[in-house]
């Protein structure tokens, strides 16, 4: 009898080894379905995003399934887009831009959310504390910094020092609009030029905004961050270089779109790391708990060819500086 019950445990305990493994075996062979959305069109963006998960090793079709959705520049379509994804039942939606959370934030309060390019998540109404988000929602900051805007309009005297009026382009779908456009007049009065200030976040509005700036005497201008700018960029880097205006951008794409120069943080870097987060959250992490981090990793570009064209000289000083050149 004895002998028999020890059977009996043996068996008992071997069966109690086998449920976290056949669990395990079943959590490996899930495939989890993730949900992207994005204020722009298709780009590096959503493509750094899918390098970051592969480099984690989420294979599409295999332990993964990504659904896609593009607002392309038409913020009114992203409830929609997030409705889509909600109804498919994502285990987790990716969201782009401060925009793109806000939307993903209104339509659950459930569903774990990560969030990627919020310029400023805190003042976006995204989240209240950094470090420790709260709910269901985390991310990945811009968190361009105190006095970054600044540091456009210094770099872009380096280049153009002659310039003594420019033109912000800014729109009000990116929450720190306001914030840049403040820093921008600070360090106008500081270097003692003239700013003149125009708003844009629809098409229409872009037309009218560029129309005053072509009859205005800018000399100069800087693009603010915004989704809706990124959709516009190669409409604003041919007016620029209708105009023979040397522009300063955040973004390496209008650069790579013929652009003068840009200088950011480094965005698919951060879409890249998003899929962290995911990872984390796949894995059990809830989203609260996982802190919203910053960017680690800052561009300057230049395109040589536009100086060029616009008879710019590039002062050796900003060359070294520069993270990258388009020759």
């Amino acid at each position: 009898m004895a002998q028999a019950g020890r059977r009996r445990l043996l068996r008992a305990g071997s069966a109690l080894l086998l449920v976290p493994l056949v669990a395990a075996a079943r959590q490996a062979g899930k495939v989890h379905r993730i949900g992207f959305v994005s204020p722009t069109s298709p780009g590096p963006r959503d493509a750094a995003f899918l390098r970051g998960l592969r480099e984690l090793g989420y294979v599409e079709g295999r332990n993964v399934h990504t659904e896609l959705r593009f607002a392309e520049g038409r913020p009114e379509r992203l409830p929609g887009l997030v409705a889509d994804l909600i109804r498919l039942k994502v285990d987790v939606l990716v969201v782009g831009a401060t925009i793109g959370a806000r939307a993903a934030k209104k339509a659950t309060t459930t569903l774990p959310i990560v969030f990627a390019g919020s310029s400023d998540p805190v003042a976006g109404g995204i989240v209240s504390n950094l470090a420790r988000p709260g709910g269901n929602i985390t991310g990945f900051s811009l968190a361009f910094g105190d006095g970054f805007a600044g540091k456009w309009l210094e770099l872009l005297q380096e280049v153009s020092p002659r310039a003594s009026h420019y033109a912000v382009l800014w729109s009000s779908s990116n929450a720190a609009a306001v914030r840049f456009v403040n820093q921008l007049r600070t360090a106008a009065q500081s270097l003692n030029v003239s700013l003149d200030v125009h708003h844009a976040a629809n098409p229409p509005e872009l037309d009218a905004a560029l129309a005053a700036i072509g009859r205005s005497r800018a000399q100069a201008l800087i693009v603010n961050p915004s989704p809706f700018a990124v959709t516009q960029r190669r409409k604003l880097v041919q007016f620029a270089a209708s105009k023979r205006l040397p522009a300063m951008y955040f973004f390496e794409r209008f650069v790579e779109a013929g652009g003068l120069m840009s200088y950011g943080p480094n965005v698919a870097s951060v879409y890249r790391r998003a899929a962290s987060h995911v990872d984390k959250i796949l894995r059990g992490a809830h989203p609260g708990d996982l802190p919203v981090e910053n960017p680690t990793k800052f561009d300057l570009v230049i395109n040589r060819r536009t100086a060029e064209a616009l008879d710019v000289t590039i002062p050796q000083s900003i060359l070294l500086r520069a993270d990258r050149v388009i020759e």
